[in-house]
Order: structure tokens, then C-alpha cells, then sequence
């Protein structure tokens, strides 16, 4: 198995378990009908799966030759943006009043 391939099975597993606990949290929201529920779940989401897979399709274009590589720094700031929209949207779940 090549390290290409180890990488994907990984990047694809962590997707799939954060888009699993994502989503109970935001069971836990619609039964319970709490924002900081809401929050939570977004921001697990945003880590998660939202970025994961940001940065598996941006580097096979990148890898692929269909975006160019100068375009590689803007596509790590947005995945760094979206993780740090994330890590805000479940700090607010923690500190949040009800």
C-alpha cells in the first residue's frame, strides 16, 4: 500500500467519524432545541469535513496540474480559515448562555 493510498483511507475515515459526530450533535440540537448545540455541531462539521475535504480536492487539482501551483497558498489560507471558523463556532457552543 503506498503512502498516497494510506493517506486517503485516513483523510477519508476522519470525514466520515467527524461528519458522524457533527451530526449527533446536531440531533442533540433538534431534540433539545439548543444553540450552543447548534454550534457545536457546525463548527465539528467545519473542522471535520468541511476542511478535510477542501483539502483533498484542492490538492488533487493541484496534483492533477488543473489548478496552478501558485494558487496553493490561497487554497491552505482558506482551509486554515475554515478550520479557525470552526474552532469560533465551538468555543461560542462553550461559552455560550442560555
Amino acid at each position: 500500500m503506498t503512502w498516497f493510498v494510506a493517506i486517503v483511507v485516513v483523510s477519508m475515515a476522519s470525514t466520515l467519524v467527524g461528519l458522524f459526530i457533527g451530526y449527533q450533535a446536531y440531533r442533540g440540537f433538534r431534540r433539545h432545541q439548543s444553540r450552543a448545540m447548534q454550534y457545536l455541531s457546525a463548527g465539528l462539521i467545519l473542522i471535520t469535513a468541511v476542511t478535510n475535504t477542501a483539502a483533498f480536492v484542492g490538492t488533487g487539482l493541484l496534483r492533477l496540474g488543473v489548478i496552478d501551483a501558485g494558487l496553493q497558498s490561497p487554497l491552505t489560507l482558506s482551509v486554515r480559515l475554515l478550520q479557525f471558523a470552526g474552532l469560533v463556532c465551538i468555543a461560542y457552543s462553550l461559552y455560550r448562555r442560555p
